[in-house]
């Protein structure tokens, strides 16, 4: 079978083809560049903990050495602290890590897969489907065509496969504007990140705004200025200006010694393509959406893509297309990216219009910066990534057994330490990302035990029994214990990490169901459906 054909090789693309690679799937990745990215301290990326640990198992590299785990968060207001988190107590800390420190990890893992290929100076320009396959075609030194069995746009905000797929890609231009410098000096924090809000520095006009520092590795800070509304030109002159006073400001007096790395202007654009997938044409990444005002971070957005896209492609790779397992990585992922955009313009006009009445109300610049701390520690309605509860590949009906835990259905599930096949003790994710889908019995007491003593012992056999005869690859861990879980509860979770569904004792006929109705259904189901999505496609690729 032909390889599955991603466009585009930012991150992205190589975290999708290197999920695809690690499943057994061929792919070939056509990178319009020459192959390496230009280091820019300025433009980096701050990670969650589940992208984070994604990032980490696919490339192997512990991102808090490439980065940094911030220490805590801390907001002002003025002279203010109106808002402080210290990670330690408060959860796991956001990864902040230059983008081409990310992407260089990404191609060195990529580079060891021997069904992966990186095709450099190959711009695509025309795309063709039929019902067997996909051809692209690519221009330049390298320009050819290339037969794939799927391809996925991941080539960014103008992405050329949206195009040539009549893709529409409403939104909005411009929401905010940032200057961005990366720097090297001392600041008054140890690995915490500050958002500076209406600093005494600048106590009026439109540019009175906020600056955000985010630590580096090496004594680097990322620092972001919110710019007034328009189109007026950042000089380099107005940048040092801003530079000099806010350093100053932060040290109370005259402006410490730095070192300016790199600069840049970030422009925030919210936009959501109509669809995302066209017969055999899928979108991802920023070629699907845009978003990242108030601290949002759209780039780990276009990460989930790519681990809900892979799992289902290697699936429809290795077991034939079930076409509503497909159809569902539009169906989740637009929903999820959709709620966080509808939140964001919902909370913009509140954060960002004038001072009007909002601004006398008691307690409403608290509120605005527990919204903005959402934003950019990714929680809340602003920040949380979406679940997928709505999902079409949940069980249709409630089936007998099933019983809640902390975690909801279509939520990522907790990384609990589990007991493996092999008898080896690892973190739940650890066994994500393999195509398989995982069944986790919750069994306090084993860890005491060898894995031989327990597995032919208790309720062990029937449901050993039960994995062994679902629809698809399943992997059998068991774990002390699980939030909300009482002893003997059993988990089917997704190869992504999403939990499907929780049940009180073994039920193989439930267990059966909930695992069919994961993968999409029956086998041949929803042909109906893919038949008239890739007659739709036709006019898109010609």
């Amino acid at each position: 079978m032909d390889p599955v054909i991603v466009v585009g090789a930012g991150p992205v693309g190589l975290t999708l083809a290197l999920a695809l690679a690690r499943q057994e799937v061929p792919v070939v990745v056509l990178d319009e560049g020459p192959g390496k990215e230009e280091p820019r301290p300025a433009r980096t990326v701050v990670l969650r903990e589940d992208t984070a640990a994604l990032m980490e198992r696919l490339t192997g590299v512990p991102l808090a050495g490439a980065g940094i785990r911030w220490r805590g968060w801390r907001a002002l207001r003025r002279r203010q602290v109106t808002r402080e988190v210290v990670f330690d107590d408060a959860g796991p800390a956001p990864v902040h890590v230059a983008q081409h420190v990310l992407t260089g990890a990404l191609r060195a893992a990529l580079a060891g897969q021997p069904l992966a290929h990186i095709a450099v100076d190959s711009r695509v320009d025309a795309v063709e489907q039929e019902p067997a396959g996909v051809t692209a075609h690519t221009r330049g030194p390298r320009g050819t065509w290339w037969r794939g069995s799927y391809l996925v746009g991941c080539d960014g905000l103008r992405s050329t496969v949206r195009k040539l797929a009549d893709i529409r890609f409403p939104g909005r231009t411009a929401v905010e504007r940032y200057a961005v410098a990366a720097l090297r000096a001392e600041l008054p924090w140890d690995n915490e990140a500050v958002l500076h809000r209406r600093p005494p520095w600048r106590t009026s006009g439109p540019s009175a705004g906020e600056v955000c520092a985010r630590p580096l590795p090496d004594g680097v800070w990322r620092l972001d200025w919110l710019l007034p509304p328009g189109k007026d030109l950042v000089t380099p002159e107005l940048l040092v200006t801003r530079i000099r006073e806010t350093l100053a400001g932060w040290a109370g007096g005259s402006t410490p010694p730095y070192d300016l790395l790199d600069t840049g202007v970030h422009i925030v654009h919210h936009r959501l393509a109509r669809r995302w997938r066209t017969g055999r044409v899928f979108l991802a990444g920023d070629a699907a959406h845009c978003l990242g005002a108030l601290g949002t971070h759209g780039l780990e957005e276009g990460l989930r893509d790519a681990d809900n896209l892979a799992w289902k492609l290697a699936s429809a790779w290795h077991h034939g297309p079930r076409e509503a397992l497909l159809d569902s990585y539009q169906t989740e992922r637009r929903a999820a990216v959709a709620a966080r955009l509808r939140a964001a313009d919902q909370v913009l006009p509140l954060l960002r219009g004038g001072r009007g009445l909002r601004a006398v109300v008691p307690g409403a610049g608290r509120g605005h910066d527990a919204l903005l701390a959402d934003g950019h520690l990714g929680r809340g309605p602003v920040g949380e990534p979406g679940t997928y509860a709505d999902s079409p590949l949940a069980p249709p009906e409630p089936l007998e057994g099933e019983v809640p835990v902390d975690t909801p259905p279509g939520a990522p599930v907790a990384d609990v330490p589990v007991t493996a096949e092999d008898g080896s003790l690892v973190p739940l994710r650890d066994r994500l990302g393999r195509g398989a889908l995982l069944v986790v019995l919750v069994a306090p007491g084993t860890t005491v035990w060898a894995r031989e003593h327990w597995m032919s012992a208790g309720l062990m056999p029937r449901l050993a029994a039960a994995v062994t005869a679902l629809p698809h690859h399943a992997e059998l861990l068991v774990a002390e214990e699980y939030p909300g879980a009482a002893a003997h509860t059993v988990l089917l979770v997704r190869p992504d990490g999403h939990l499907v569904t929780a049940f009180a004792g073994v039920r193989p006929a439930g267990l059966y169901a909930a695992a069919e109705a994961a993968i999409g259904g029956a086998a041949g189901s929803g042909a109906d459906t893919g038949a008239q999505t890739q007659a739709d496609a036709g006019a898109g690729a010609r």
